[in-house]
Protein backbone atom coordinates (compact mmCIF):
# COMPACT_ATOMS: atom_id res chain seq x y z
CA UNK A 1 0.00 0.00 0.00
CA UNK A 2 1.56 3.67 -1.02
CA UNK A 3 1.70 6.26 1.84
CA UNK A 4 -1.27 8.07 2.26
CA UNK A 5 -0.33 11.28 0.11
CA UNK A 6 -3.22 14.16 -0.21
CA UNK A 7 -5.58 13.51 -3.12
CA UNK A 8 -7.88 16.22 -4.71
CA UNK A 9 -10.96 13.95 -5.29
CA UNK A 10 -13.94 16.20 -7.93
CA UNK A 11 -16.95 14.40 -7.88
CA UNK A 12 -19.26 15.26 -10.50
CA UNK A 13 -22.62 16.30 -10.34
CA UNK A 14 -25.40 15.23 -11.91
CA UNK A 15 -23.99 11.87 -11.75
CA UNK A 16 -25.42 7.81 -11.44
CA UNK A 17 -29.19 7.24 -11.47
CA UNK A 18 -31.11 9.29 -13.58
CA UNK A 19 -35.35 9.43 -13.35
CA UNK A 20 -35.97 6.56 -16.57
CA UNK A 21 -33.52 4.05 -14.37
CA UNK A 22 -34.98 4.89 -11.26
CA UNK A 23 -38.69 4.31 -12.49
CA UNK A 24 -37.11 1.17 -13.97
CA UNK A 25 -35.70 -0.40 -11.11
CA UNK A 26 -38.84 0.60 -8.72
CA UNK A 27 -41.36 -1.03 -11.36
CA UNK A 28 -39.32 -4.43 -10.47
CA UNK A 29 -38.95 -3.66 -6.98
CA UNK A 30 -43.02 -2.85 -6.32
CA UNK A 31 -43.96 -5.70 -8.92
CA UNK A 32 -42.24 -8.00 -6.96
CA UNK A 33 -43.65 -6.27 -3.64
CA UNK A 34 -47.41 -6.41 -5.32
CA UNK A 35 -47.27 -9.71 -6.71
CA UNK A 36 -44.58 -11.63 -4.99
CA UNK A 37 -41.81 -13.91 -6.77
CA UNK A 38 -40.94 -14.98 -9.56
CA UNK A 39 -40.80 -11.65 -11.72
CA UNK A 40 -39.88 -12.19 -14.97
CA UNK A 41 -37.43 -9.26 -16.59
CA UNK A 42 -36.87 -9.24 -20.65
CA UNK A 43 -33.40 -8.34 -20.73
CA UNK A 44 -31.11 -6.07 -17.82
CA UNK A 45 -33.99 -4.02 -16.77
CA UNK A 46 -30.89 -1.14 -16.28
CA UNK A 47 -27.47 -2.01 -17.99
CA UNK A 48 -25.62 -2.58 -14.48
CA UNK A 49 -24.29 -6.18 -13.09
CA UNK A 50 -24.87 -4.43 -9.23
CA UNK A 51 -28.68 -3.82 -9.54
CA UNK A 52 -29.07 -6.85 -11.85
CA UNK A 53 -27.86 -8.88 -9.17
CA UNK A 54 -30.01 -7.16 -6.35
CA UNK A 55 -32.82 -7.96 -8.04
CA UNK A 56 -32.09 -11.32 -8.70
CA UNK A 57 -31.64 -11.93 -4.97
CA UNK A 58 -35.14 -10.68 -4.40
CA UNK A 59 -37.21 -13.03 -7.00
CA UNK A 60 -36.53 -11.22 -10.51
CA UNK A 61 -35.67 -13.41 -13.43
CA UNK A 62 -34.09 -11.95 -16.49
CA UNK A 63 -34.00 -13.62 -19.88
CA UNK A 64 -33.07 -12.28 -23.16
CA UNK A 65 -36.66 -13.38 -24.92
CA UNK A 66 -40.13 -13.93 -24.20
CA UNK A 67 -39.63 -17.56 -25.20
CA UNK A 68 -37.65 -18.17 -22.48
CA UNK A 69 -40.15 -17.65 -19.85
CA UNK A 70 -42.74 -20.59 -19.33
CA UNK A 71 -46.22 -20.35 -19.47
CA UNK A 72 -47.11 -18.48 -16.46
CA UNK A 73 -49.55 -15.84 -14.66
CA UNK A 74 -46.36 -14.32 -13.03
CA UNK A 75 -45.53 -10.60 -14.21
CA UNK A 76 -43.18 -9.71 -17.33
CA UNK A 77 -41.67 -6.49 -17.18
CA UNK A 78 -39.87 -5.38 -19.96
CA UNK A 79 -36.35 -2.82 -19.61
CA UNK A 80 -35.83 0.47 -19.36
CA UNK A 81 -34.53 0.59 -23.32
CA UNK A 82 -37.84 0.02 -24.71
CA UNK A 83 -39.00 -3.11 -26.68
CA UNK A 84 -39.88 -3.52 -30.44
CA UNK A 85 -43.65 -3.91 -31.40
CA UNK A 86 -43.71 -7.62 -31.63
CA UNK A 87 -42.67 -8.39 -28.21
CA UNK A 88 -45.68 -6.86 -26.68
CA UNK A 89 -47.65 -8.37 -29.63
CA UNK A 90 -45.94 -11.78 -28.22
CA UNK A 91 -46.97 -11.12 -24.94
CA UNK A 92 -50.46 -10.57 -25.49
CA UNK A 93 -50.64 -13.42 -27.20
CA UNK A 94 -49.91 -15.68 -24.44
CA UNK A 95 -52.35 -13.54 -21.99
CA UNK A 96 -48.84 -12.54 -20.30
CA UNK A 97 -49.25 -10.43 -17.68
CA UNK A 98 -46.99 -7.58 -18.47
CA UNK A 99 -45.54 -3.92 -17.58
CA UNK A 100 -43.42 -1.69 -19.35
CA UNK A 101 -40.68 0.06 -17.71
CA UNK A 102 -39.39 1.58 -21.31
CA UNK A 103 -38.03 5.23 -19.73
CA UNK A 104 -40.74 7.61 -20.63
CA UNK A 105 -37.87 9.41 -23.00
CA UNK A 106 -37.34 6.40 -25.00
CA UNK A 107 -41.35 6.38 -25.84
CA UNK A 108 -41.17 9.47 -26.42
CA UNK A 109 -38.67 8.88 -29.73
CA UNK A 110 -40.85 5.78 -30.74
CA UNK A 111 -44.08 8.27 -30.49
CA UNK A 112 -41.70 10.68 -33.09
CA UNK A 113 -41.03 7.60 -35.98
CA UNK A 114 -44.54 6.75 -35.62
CA UNK A 115 -45.69 10.58 -36.12
CA UNK A 116 -43.09 10.55 -39.15
CA UNK A 117 -43.93 7.08 -40.76
CA UNK A 118 -47.85 8.85 -40.94
CA UNK A 119 -46.37 11.45 -43.06
CA UNK A 120 -44.69 8.92 -45.33
CA UNK A 121 -40.89 10.53 -43.95
CA UNK A 122 -38.08 7.81 -44.81
CA UNK A 123 -36.61 8.34 -40.88
CA UNK A 124 -32.82 8.33 -40.15
CA UNK A 125 -31.82 7.25 -36.42
CA UNK A 126 -28.56 8.00 -35.62
CA UNK A 127 -27.52 4.87 -33.14
CA UNK A 128 -25.35 2.18 -32.11
CA UNK A 129 -26.11 -0.90 -34.32
CA UNK A 130 -27.15 -3.65 -31.81
CA UNK A 131 -28.33 -1.46 -28.24
CA UNK A 132 -31.45 -2.54 -27.07
CA UNK A 133 -32.88 1.21 -27.63
CA UNK A 134 -31.72 1.07 -31.20
CA UNK A 135 -33.27 -2.72 -31.45
CA UNK A 136 -36.35 -1.09 -29.82
CA UNK A 137 -37.12 2.28 -31.77
CA UNK A 138 -36.46 0.40 -35.33
CA UNK A 139 -38.54 -2.29 -34.20
CA UNK A 140 -41.59 0.25 -34.16
CA UNK A 141 -42.01 0.07 -37.77
CA UNK A 142 -41.55 -2.08 -40.42
CA UNK A 143 -38.58 -3.47 -41.81
CA UNK A 144 -36.82 -0.42 -43.92
CA UNK A 145 -38.54 2.45 -42.59
CA UNK A 146 -35.95 3.80 -40.02
CA UNK A 147 -32.22 3.52 -41.46
CA UNK A 148 -30.00 3.66 -38.70
CA UNK A 149 -26.71 5.90 -38.85
CA UNK A 150 -23.70 5.48 -36.53
CA UNK A 151 -20.70 7.97 -37.87
CA UNK A 152 -19.86 10.80 -40.06
CA UNK A 153 -18.77 8.56 -42.89
CA UNK A 154 -22.59 6.64 -42.81
CA UNK A 155 -24.26 10.10 -42.97
CA UNK A 156 -21.87 11.23 -46.07
CA UNK A 157 -22.95 7.83 -47.60
CA UNK A 158 -26.51 7.56 -47.02
CA UNK A 159 -29.04 7.94 -49.59
CA UNK A 160 -32.50 8.75 -49.27
CA UNK A 161 -35.47 7.80 -51.86
CA UNK A 162 -36.33 11.27 -51.32
CA UNK A 163 -34.37 14.04 -49.77
CA UNK A 164 -37.76 16.50 -49.75
CA UNK A 165 -39.09 13.95 -47.22
CA UNK A 166 -37.00 12.86 -44.48
CA UNK A 167 -36.48 12.83 -40.92
CA UNK A 168 -33.95 12.13 -38.47
CA UNK A 169 -34.31 10.31 -35.07
CA UNK A 170 -31.66 9.83 -32.63
CA UNK A 171 -30.24 7.07 -29.45
CA UNK A 172 -31.32 9.04 -26.08
CA UNK A 173 -27.69 8.22 -24.65
CA UNK A 174 -25.43 9.43 -27.52
CA UNK A 175 -22.07 11.47 -27.22
CA UNK A 176 -24.25 15.12 -27.63
CA UNK A 177 -20.90 16.61 -29.68
CA UNK A 178 -20.67 13.80 -31.73
CA UNK A 179 -24.09 13.52 -32.89
CA UNK A 180 -24.30 17.17 -33.84
CA UNK A 181 -21.01 16.27 -36.16
CA UNK A 182 -23.55 13.90 -37.67
CA UNK A 183 -26.60 16.12 -37.64
CA UNK A 184 -24.53 18.77 -39.17
CA UNK A 185 -24.06 16.42 -42.39
CA UNK A 186 -27.17 15.27 -42.54
CA UNK A 187 -28.61 19.25 -42.46
CA UNK A 188 -26.07 20.14 -45.07
CA UNK A 189 -27.16 17.54 -47.24
CA UNK A 190 -30.38 17.28 -46.95
CA UNK A 191 -31.76 20.86 -45.97
CA UNK A 192 -35.19 19.95 -45.90
CA UNK A 193 -34.37 17.05 -42.99
CA UNK A 194 -37.35 17.54 -40.10
CA UNK A 195 -35.60 17.77 -36.83
CA UNK A 196 -36.87 16.14 -33.58
CA UNK A 197 -39.60 18.10 -31.88
CA UNK A 198 -37.38 18.32 -29.00
CA UNK A 199 -33.93 17.39 -28.79
CA UNK A 200 -33.87 13.40 -28.57
CA UNK A 201 -30.81 13.01 -26.46
CA UNK A 202 -31.85 12.82 -23.14
CA UNK A 203 -31.25 15.46 -19.92
CA UNK A 204 -29.25 13.01 -18.04
CA UNK A 205 -26.96 12.08 -20.85
CA UNK A 206 -26.47 15.76 -21.66
CA UNK A 207 -26.34 16.75 -17.88
CA UNK A 208 -23.53 13.96 -17.25
CA UNK A 209 -21.62 15.15 -20.34
CA UNK A 210 -21.73 18.84 -19.57
CA UNK A 211 -20.64 17.71 -16.22
CA UNK A 212 -17.30 15.86 -17.11
CA UNK A 213 -16.47 18.45 -19.42
CA UNK A 214 -16.24 20.55 -16.65
CA UNK A 215 -14.04 18.85 -14.57
CA UNK A 216 -12.05 16.66 -16.76
CA UNK A 217 -9.73 19.73 -17.19
CA UNK A 218 -9.15 19.78 -14.08
CA UNK A 219 -8.22 16.24 -13.31
CA UNK A 220 -5.21 13.71 -13.65
CA UNK A 221 -7.41 10.93 -14.50
CA UNK A 222 -11.20 10.49 -14.34
CA UNK A 223 -13.56 7.35 -13.10
CA UNK A 224 -16.74 6.39 -14.83
CA UNK A 225 -18.76 4.36 -12.51
CA UNK A 226 -20.58 2.29 -14.83
CA UNK A 227 -21.24 -0.80 -16.80
CA UNK A 228 -19.51 -1.97 -20.27
CA UNK A 229 -22.36 -2.18 -21.65
CA UNK A 230 -23.82 0.96 -20.89
CA UNK A 231 -23.56 3.13 -23.99
CA UNK A 232 -24.32 6.93 -21.76
CA UNK A 233 -21.46 5.39 -19.50
CA UNK A 234 -19.22 4.42 -22.61
CA UNK A 235 -20.17 7.95 -23.62
CA UNK A 236 -18.54 9.87 -20.31
CA UNK A 237 -15.07 8.11 -20.70
CA UNK A 238 -15.02 8.89 -24.28
CA UNK A 239 -16.10 12.80 -23.45
CA UNK A 240 -13.34 13.08 -20.45
CA UNK A 241 -10.66 11.88 -23.09
CA UNK A 242 -11.58 14.46 -25.58
CA UNK A 243 -12.56 17.36 -22.96
CA UNK A 244 -8.46 17.19 -21.98
CA UNK A 245 -8.29 13.90 -19.46
CA UNK A 246 -5.29 12.25 -20.36
CA UNK A 247 -6.67 8.99 -18.75
CA UNK A 248 -9.89 8.15 -18.15
CA UNK A 249 -11.22 4.55 -17.00
CA UNK A 250 -14.29 2.49 -16.79
CA UNK A 251 -15.54 0.57 -13.73
CA UNK A 252 -17.91 -1.67 -12.81
CA UNK A 253 -16.83 -1.95 -9.27
CA UNK A 254 -13.87 -0.60 -7.24
CA UNK A 255 -11.79 -3.63 -7.59
CA UNK A 256 -11.88 -2.62 -11.08
CA UNK A 257 -9.90 0.59 -10.54
CA UNK A 258 -6.26 0.29 -12.39
CA UNK A 259 -4.01 1.79 -9.68
CA UNK A 260 -0.86 2.23 -11.68
CA UNK A 261 -2.65 4.94 -13.26
CA UNK A 262 -4.91 6.07 -10.12
CA UNK A 263 -1.84 6.28 -7.43
CA UNK A 264 0.45 8.42 -9.04
CA UNK A 265 -2.73 11.25 -10.10
CA UNK A 266 -2.77 14.12 -7.50
CA UNK A 267 -6.42 15.22 -8.85
CA UNK A 268 -8.72 12.99 -10.00
CA UNK A 269 -12.20 13.23 -11.14
CA UNK A 270 -15.12 10.63 -10.56
CA UNK A 271 -18.30 10.57 -12.25
CA UNK A 272 -21.25 7.63 -12.71
CA UNK A 273 -23.58 6.43 -15.75
CA UNK A 274 -27.21 7.32 -15.37
CA UNK A 275 -27.35 3.41 -14.09
CA UNK A 276 -25.20 3.14 -11.74
CA UNK A 277 -25.88 3.36 -8.08
CA UNK A 278 -24.60 5.48 -5.71
CA UNK A 279 -23.48 3.39 -3.16
CA UNK A 280 -20.95 1.89 -6.17
CA UNK A 281 -19.65 5.70 -6.39
CA UNK A 282 -19.31 5.19 -2.43
CA UNK A 283 -17.36 2.16 -3.12
CA UNK A 284 -14.63 3.98 -5.13
CA UNK A 285 -14.47 6.97 -2.76
CA UNK A 286 -13.98 4.33 -0.03
CA UNK A 287 -11.02 3.10 -2.12
CA UNK A 288 -9.39 5.58 -2.30
CA UNK A 289 -9.70 6.93 1.22
CA UNK A 290 -7.83 3.93 2.14
CA UNK A 291 -4.92 4.65 0.20
CA UNK A 292 -5.10 8.31 -0.24
CA UNK A 293 -5.93 11.16 1.99
CA UNK A 294 -8.87 12.94 0.40
CA UNK A 295 -10.19 16.24 -0.20
CA UNK A 296 -13.20 15.92 -1.90
CA UNK A 297 -14.90 18.99 -3.88
CA UNK A 298 -18.56 18.46 -5.87
CA UNK A 299 -18.47 20.22 -9.04
CA UNK A 300 -22.28 20.87 -9.79
CA UNK A 301 -23.16 21.98 -13.27
CA UNK A 302 -27.32 21.35 -13.48
CA UNK A 303 -29.95 20.45 -10.95
CA UNK A 304 -32.33 17.71 -11.64
CA UNK A 305 -35.52 16.83 -10.41
CA UNK A 306 -37.41 14.97 -12.71
CA UNK A 307 -39.47 12.19 -11.85
CA UNK A 308 -41.68 9.83 -14.05
CA UNK A 309 -45.07 8.30 -13.00
CA UNK A 310 -44.84 4.56 -12.25
CA UNK A 311 -47.28 2.60 -14.31
CA UNK A 312 -51.16 2.26 -12.89
CA UNK A 313 -51.29 -1.24 -11.60
CA UNK A 314 -48.23 -0.50 -9.55
CA UNK A 315 -49.38 2.83 -7.90
CA UNK A 316 -50.95 1.51 -4.51
CA UNK A 317 -47.91 -0.48 -4.15
CA UNK A 318 -46.25 2.61 -3.97
CA UNK A 319 -48.52 4.06 -1.37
Amino acid sequence: MTDRKPLKLLLCSPRGFCAGVDRAIRIVELTLKRFGPPVYVRHEIVHNRFVVENLKAKGAVFVEELDQIPDTQAPVIFSAHGVPKSVPAEASDRNMFFLDATCPLVSKVHKEAMVHEKYGREIVLIGHAGHPEVVGTMGQLPPGTIHLVETVADAEAFTPNNPENIAYLTQTTLSVDDTAEIVAVLSRRFPAIAPPHKEDICYATTNRQESVKAVAPLADAMIVVGAPNSSNSQRLVEVALKAGCKHAQLVQRASDIDWSIFDAADTIGLTAGASAPEVLVDEVINAFGERRKLDLETISTADEDVIFNLPRALREAAE
